[in-house]
């Protein structure tokens, strides 16, 4: 039987603690942090170790994340790169996704995203966003910390028909569109993908940016 592979992203204090556990038992672990001196440490005791953004879906198909069979994602107090590189290990079809959440709002989110483990070794209690972005648009809301937060929206008249790379939301708003959630389907979002009546867009981004998109998308 070949042997278990394993990837963990994130060499914080917990990611590094997975690890070392993992070396122990002999196991194959490629490890990945966007830190390169936190890579350059790890080098040195894990079998593999890659320098870069794991919110990037390319950058993890380079380095071959669809054929290792477990991966922890356990990414520090950057909640939106946890979800983001969530998101793109499942669309990726990675086998089993464990994901390490900073509270319970980062846990619904990375449920929603088809996270197969969740832990939380630490609880916290999640802040809800203030009420200015609360409109009949917005289906659901979670923040991520004081000034950033997960919303979702309804695709309304506006943009029906529009494409990804057209709405351009990251230049325009400085927000991101996580996924489309389509029916029972959650998309990643490509360029060309045009947006259909009952979409509902998953977006990510600093509070203030996200109403300024919110209101737009009403007028």
């Amino acid at each position: 039987m070949a042997r278990k592979s394993f990837a963990v992203i994130g060499m914080g204090r917990f990611g590094q603690s997975v690890v070392e556990e993992l070396i122990k038992r002999e196991a194959d672990v490629l490890v990945i942090d966007k830190d390169p001196e936190r890579i350059a440490k790890m080098s040195k005791i894990a079998t593999h170790a890659v320098t870069m953004d794991t919110t990037e879906v390319e950058s993890l198909r380079e380095v071959g994340i669809s054929s290792v069979d477990h991966v922890v994602v356990a990414i520090g107090k950057d909640i939106q790169s946890s979800i983001l590189t969530t998101l793109a290990l499942k669309s990726l079809g990675v086998k089993f996704v464990t994901v390490k959440v900073q509270s319970e709002d980062h846990a619904k989110i990375v449920d929603k995203l088809g996270a197969d483990e969740i832990i939380q070794p630490e609880k916290q209690s999640g802040r809800r966003l203030a009420s200015k972005i609360v409109s009949n648009n917005v289906l659901d809301f979670i923040d991520l910390n004081k000034s950033h937060s997960f919303i979702i929206v309804k695709v309304t008249t506006k943009i029906i028909d529009s494409t990804i790379i057209n709405l351009n939301v990251r230049n325009k708003f400085n927000i991101n569109i996580v996924a489309i959630r389509r029916d029972e389907d959650v998309i990643i979002p490509k360029p060309d993908d045009l947006l259909e009546e009952n979409d509902q867009l998953l977006l990510v981004g600093k509070n203030d940016d996200l109403e300024k998109f919110n209101n737009w998308l009403k007028k």
